[in-house]
C-alpha cells in the first residue's frame, strides 16, 4: 500500500499535488455556493450583477475540475489548472476589495479580498516552478 502511494505521489509531483489541493478546495467551495449559498452577500454585489451566485458556484466547480484534471498532466503542460484557479479567485478578490473601498458597503471586504487574492496568487507563483528532479533510490547491495 505504501509503495503504491509513493508511486502515485511521484507520478503526481509537487505541482500536481498543489493543483489537487487547489482543485478540491475550489470544487467544494463552488458546491457550497450551490447547496447552501452564503447569506451575507454585501461583498459580492458587483459579481452578482454579472451572474447569479449559483452560476458562480458552477464556475468554481469548473475551475476546480480543470485543476484536478491538469494535476495529472506533465509539468509545464499543467498550466491551465493553475490559471483556472487564479481566474475564478481574481473577480472574487476584486469584488470584495471594491465593496470595502471605494464603495464602503462591506467593512470586512479587505479581509475576504486578501484571502481570495492569496489563494489565487499561489497559483501564479507555482505556475513558474520547476518540478524537482526525481530522487534516486539508493542501490542496495546484497
Amino acid at each position: 500500500m505504501r509503495a503504491a502511494a509513493r508511486q502515485l505521489g511521484r507520478r503526481l509531483g509537487r505541482r500536481g499535488a498543489l493543483l489537487t489541493m487547489k482543485g478540491t478546495i475550489a470544487s467544494l467551495y463552488g458546491y457550497g455556493q450551490i447547496a447552501e449559498p452564503i447569506r451575507d452577500r454585501r461583498g459580492l454585489c458587483l459579481l452578482l450583477k454579472a451572474m447569479p451566485l449559483e452560476a458562480w458556484g458552477w464556475a468554481w466547480i469548473a475551475a476546480g475540475v480543470t485543476a484536478l484534471v491538469c494535476a495529472w498532466l506533465p509539468p509545464r503542460r499543467d498550466w491551465p489548472g493553475f490559471l483556472a484557479v487564479w481566474a475564478i479567485t481574481a473577480p472574487w478578490s476584486m469584488a470584495y476589495l471594491v465593496a470595502w473601498w471605494p464603495l464602503g458597503e462591506y467593512p470586512r471586504g479587505w479581509v475576504a479580498a486578501l484571502i481570495f487574492g492569496a489563494f489565487g496568487a499561489v497559483c501564479l507563483v507555482a505556475i513558474g516552478w520547476d518540478e524537482p528532479p526525481a530522487r534516486q533510490e539508493p542501490v542496495r547491495e546484497t
